[in-house]
């Protein structure tokens, strides 16, 4: 459900020497060796802002670049009406996605520190994604989910796809309420478990029996919209916009390779 259009754009043709050079050039350090951003600024070298497009009915913003924000060391993607609908790709708010350059990230630690924003509609997010298909219509995406809803925000949600098939969805009691503070969320994959873990403690584990893992390395993105359409109407509820901008907050995103 969430297509990176920067992936996208270079499957329709914009760059075919550029897809040769991805094709032959190395596996990236901070894949190869992990890494962990701060989220001073915007790491140009290692990330990509989303600019300009919307990823499908079930999202109600468009993504902007300058929706993010780069203050004191900590990332706020914020969800606004600026210049909506036209400057958002027709939808009726823009947001921010910041997503790693590249799907090499493979089996490891993916994890955030974050507060997420509290509202009825609104989604804060940490997750893996890759997609099977050169067509940018069909989604054959390999992705691994922390999602933590607005309506509720003292509950996480974990998700996994592989090949486009999943809906694996579990509902994690926190024991807290995630808007009102900074916390640790990961998730560690293997070629037979994924582990999620909040705080530093496990919370949740798929070993297979609901489904195949996802096996193919891929970008490590953090996004934070507003659902629509079906997504409003069955997952998220409806998010009526508070009049000012309201904001999802990160501190820091690492990634530990596996041995």
């Amino acid at each position: 459900m969430k297509k990176l259009e920067f992936f996208r754009k270079i499957r329709r043709g914009l760059g075919a020497g550029l897809i040769c050079c991805l094709l032959l050039s190395a596996v990236p350090a901070s894949a190869a060796n992990g890494f962990l951003e701060p989220l001073n600024a915007l790491n140009s070298g290692m990330f990509y802002a989303s600019d300009g497009w919307e990823n499908g009915p079930d999202f109600g913003v468009g993504w902007r670049a300058n929706n993010i924000e780069f203050n004191n060391g900590i990332m706020a993607l914020r969800l606004d009406k600026t210049g909506c609908p036209s400057q958002c790709s027709g939808e009726p708010y823009a947001s921010g996605e910041y997503a790693t350059i590249g799907e090499d990230y493979g089996y490891g630690r993916i994890e955030a520190r974050m507060k997420v924003a509290k509202g009825t509609g609104l989604v804060t997010s940490l997750f893996t994604y890759y997609d099977h298909n050169p067509d940018p219509d069909i989604a054959e995406n390999d992705e691994i989910d922390i999602e933590i809803l607005g309506k509720d925000p003292t509950k996480l949600e974990t998700n996994y796809y592989t090949a486009g098939v999943g809906e694996h969805s579990t509902v994690i009691n926190l024991g807290f309420d995630a808007s009102l503070g900074f916390h640790d969320y990961a998730f560690e994959w293997s070629p037979t478990e994924i582990k999620w873990y909040v705080d530093g403690n496990l919370v949740h584990t798929e070993n297979g029996s609901r489904g195949q893992l996802p096996t193919h390395p891929g970008s490590i993105m953090v996004n934070f919209w507003a659902g629509a359409n079906d997504a409003a109407k069955y997952w998220t509820g409806k998010f009526v916009y508070p009049g000012s901008p309201v904001r999802a907050y990160y501190d820091w995103i690492k990634y530990t390779p596996a041995n």
